[in-house]
């Protein structure tokens, strides 16, 4: 994939590191904002810190910001790479792309123009999607990988059309953000309401009220946005054939795979499981679907136990 080096413009808003509410003290002093051109796509990272690189990919229907209440301290130990993938935040939204295989290559060449040909990788439920990819697709590129609170299509046993009703109020929306347009019409001038919905039904602890707002707003501003949201669901046909070819080649690098009690728990480590040869697995508790918001200092603990033999191999401590 053909890489640029950084765009001179700079993200601005509240969709970027300066103009985005509610961040920890000090933020901006060590966080900013870039937009980087990758192949036809601009993707915009937050990036900061020293140390070996470690890129964060957040999921749906979040941006870079789920990771705000965790950057800070892994700053201390590495280069963090806060990301929005195609169709995300500040990043752009081309209508199609948003299969696994093109999500991934997007993140191997952003890490490449930032200068880093091998790192470690976190990603969280889409972004676990796309952290799989990209380990088992580019295997020279990620040392080690953190993966949480996703299923991964095609790699996960499917679930039945008539389960129960816990089953159905976690899952129900994959099959309603796959539809061809009928799904745009019903959520548009109702985003509250729908993805409102999305963060109550998942989290054990709720993010807080303006959090929420916060990630909604950023998917009403801007219909492109809206559009883009259902796009990595409209392209499972694709990433599902991916994930079966990828199967038949286990991944080698260690693997965390973190799930919330009150979510999915083991289940991320099974699905993994059936992918990789070192999985190591983590069920915090009193956690939903967003571990990096509702417990962060616990995931702040294993990510840095996780990591440790990685940072201390690249810094030669």
């Amino acid at each position: 994939m053909t890489t640029h080096p950084l765009n001179s413009a700079e993200p601005e808003g509240t969709r970027s590191a300066s103009g985005a509410p509610y961040l920890p003290d000090g933020f901006t002093d060590t966080f900013t904002s870039r937009y980087v051109s990758v192949g036809d796509v601009r993707l915009h990272a937050v990036v900061g810190g020293d140390g070996p690189p470690l890129l964060l990919l957040g999921g749906w229907p979040q941006t870079w910001y789920a990771w705000r209440l965790l950057m800070p301290a892994l700053a201390r130990d590495f280069q963090v790479v806060a990301a929005d993938s195609r169709g995300v935040g500040l990043s752009d939204k081309p209508h199609d792309g948003y299969d696994t295989g093109t999500l991934a290559a997007d993140m191997a060449g952003l890490m490449a123009a930032l200068g880093h040909e091998r790192f470690a990788m976190v990603g969280h439920d889409v972004g676990m999607w796309t952290a799989y990819a990209l380990a088992a697709d580019h295997p020279g590129r990620l040392e080690r990988l953190v993966v949480a609170e996703a299923a991964v299509p095609g790699l996960s046993p499917s679930p039945p059309l008539f389960g129960t009703d816990e089953t159905n109020a976690r899952l129900w929306h994959f099959a309603f953000n796959r539809l061809p347009g009928l799904n745009e019409e019903l959520v548009r001038g109702r985003e509250h309401i729908y993805y409102g919905a999305q963060f109550a039904a998942k989290a054990v602890r709720k993010l807080p009220d303006e959090v929420v707002r916060y990630y909604i707003d950023v998917l009403a501003s801007d219909p492109a946005a809206l559009r883009a949201s259902f796009a990595f669901y409209r392209a499972l046909d694709t990433t599902i054939a991916q994930n079966e070819r990828r199967a038949k080649s286990r991944l080698g690098l260690p693997v965390l795979a973190v799930g919330g009690a009150g979510n999915l728990g083991g289940a991320v480590a099974d699905t993994m499981e059936r992918a990789a040869d070192h999985v190591e697995r983590l069920i915090v508790p009193d956690c939903g679907h967003f571990p990096a918001e509702e417990a962060p200092e616990e995931t702040l603990a294993a990510l840095t136990e996780f990591l440790a033999p990685y940072k201390d191999r690249r810094t030669g401590s």
